[in-house]
């Protein structure tokens, strides 16, 4: 492989640093009390054997899926052209709005407790570590589709340290749309071949990639795996071996 000549590393945030499913599973299962169940892993209704749908582990997961399927379908719509844009707090709104009601939970205040749930999301075990050993030796910059306001909640909750934090917000669309990749190329003054776009997702590294920037493919559980075709820069097991790999001299 031909030298890796890297001044920037641009990450994506929700699912390669934070584990984004079980912060929002956190927020579905704290739903339970609002719901008159019990948040156990047997959770039955306590008002009735038919009053609401159960929030056990699988019932949680299916109103995971439901959440997950309306961020997708909308912010789809928005990048078609289908709807106007919206930040993505306004998007979690909806989605915590169609998932309280599916649990046959109408309490207002739990339902804005789960919304903001897609801003505490843990991170990953290596991603502190691995940002502060990478910082090392590049400047770092975050690329995400979470909103502003969302974005800084974010990366206080899950101890996230950056050179400069960028929202698709200010592309007011959202990636894979070559807007917001241009927003770190404008940030880090520097042509894209240059910036590494780190991510747990194959679809947002074809999306750096089509700008020019180079890529690194990082493995989660909750990613989008490269397909067969796909041929990126690095494939890292975390940011540990991401970083190992940035250190050792390329073509050797």
């Amino acid at each position: 492989m031909a030298e890796l000549k890297i001044d920037a590393l641009v990450f994506d945030v929700l699912g390669t640093l934070v584990d984004e499913p079980a912060g929002l599973r956190a927020g579905i299962r704290a739903l339970a009390p609002s719901a008159g169940l019990s948040p156990g892993p047997s959770a039955v209704p306590s008002v009735g054997p038919s009053a609401v749908p159960s929030l056990d582990a699988p019932g949680a997961e299916r109103l995971l899926l439901l959440w997950q399927r309306h961020i997708e379908r909308e912010q789809r719509r928005i990048l078609d052209g289908d709807r106007p844009y919206l930040p993505s707090d306004a998007l979690d709104r909806e989605a915590a709005r169609i998932v309280a009601e599916a649990a046959g939970v109408e309490d207002q205040a739990a339902v804005k407790e789960l919304a903001g749930a897609a801003r505490r999301l843990p991170p990953w075990p290596d991603t502190v570590a691995g940002l502060a050993r990478l910082a090392g030796r590049f400047p770092l910059i975050g690329l995400s589709n979470a909103s502003r306001t969302a974005l800084l909640e974010l990366n206080a909750h899950a101890g996230l340290r950056w050179h400069q934090a960028l929202s698709a917000e200010d592309a007011r669309v959202y990636k894979p749309d070559p807007a917001v990749y241009r927003l770190a190329v404008t940030v880090a003054g520097r042509p894209p071949e240059r910036l590494l776009m780190v991510a747990a997702h194959a679809w947002d590294l074809r999306g750096a990639q089509a700008l020019g920037l180079r890529t690194a493919y990082v493995a989660r559980p909750v990613g989008d795996p490269p397909a067969p075709t796909d041929r990126f820069d690095l494939y890292a097991e975390d940011l540990a071996d991401l970083a190992r790999q940035l250190e050792l001299p390329r073509g050797v």
